[in-house]
């Protein structure tokens, strides 16, 4: 293997027959040792996490293509941690995509004057760049195609699909009690098909249960047991 990129939350190794590993850490993204999904830095680190955060994620992707949805997820080895996938170029230097159920998080803070906490959503979609200095700016369809970063159709295809894919993802949450906030994706091109990669697990998602936020393992317990 060939160490490619080290991440936040994944280590990345390039395979001898074309495919990445994806190694998966148990550092989350949060605030002053607070968990947070939308935070743009590792905040803290849970025992358990990297696997934890593997089973949901290759769960969601197994789920994702028995309905006919195409990622890069090729399979996973729990017990290292570690899911290999199909090579998939990132738009610019990537880009994050938040769907979002209710308001909350970095919605709330933007557009408090109109939302109120907790405020229903129907799969709104937001894109924002992967950019640490800028603090991960939110961008528009608009500006993504003019500096070349997101053809229109591209992106029509993104927002088709996350709302597709969130949605499912919802629907099998509420079926253990949970309700889905908000949940952040990322989409790269494969063969020029724009597909799902990264992961799909409470590292990513603000999950809710009877009135109170679920943490990142708890959801895998709760869901895989």
């Amino acid at each position: 293997m060939k160490h490619i990129y080290e991440g936040k939350t994944k280590t990345v190794f390039a395979l001898e027959n074309g495919n990445y590993l994806l190694q998966f850490k148990d550092d989350v993204t949060g605030t002053d040792g607070v968990f947070d999904p939308g935070a743009n830095s590792v905040g803290l680190s849970i025992e358990g996490m990297g696997k934890g955060g593997l089973r949901l994620t290759s769960y969601f992707f197994e789920l994702l293509q028995k309905n006919g949805v195409k990622t890069h997820y090729v399979k996973s080895d729990i017990e290292n941690s570690s899911m290999e996938v199909l090579p998939a170029a990132p738009f610019g230097n990537g880009l994050e995509v938040i769907c979002r159920f209710r308001a909350v998080g970095s919605f709330l803070r933007r557009y408090g004057q109109y939302a109120k906490d907790g405020q229903p959503l129907d799969a709104l979609v937001e894109v924002t760049l992967k950019d640490d200095e800028r603090q991960d700016p939110p961008i528009t369809k608009d500006t993504l195609q003019m500096l070349g970063i997101l053809s229109n159709e591209d992106y029509e295809s993104l927002k088709t699909q996350t709302q597709n894919i969130c949605r499912m993802v919802k629907d099998e949450l509420a079926k253990f009690g949970c309700e889905l906030y908000d949940i952040k994706l990322e989409f790269g091109k494969n063969n020029g098909e724009v597909m799902l990669i990264d992961e799909i697990s409470g590292g990513n998602m603000r999950v809710y249960k009877d009135g109170k936020v679920v943490d990142p393992l708890e959801l895998v317990k709760i869901v895989l047991g």
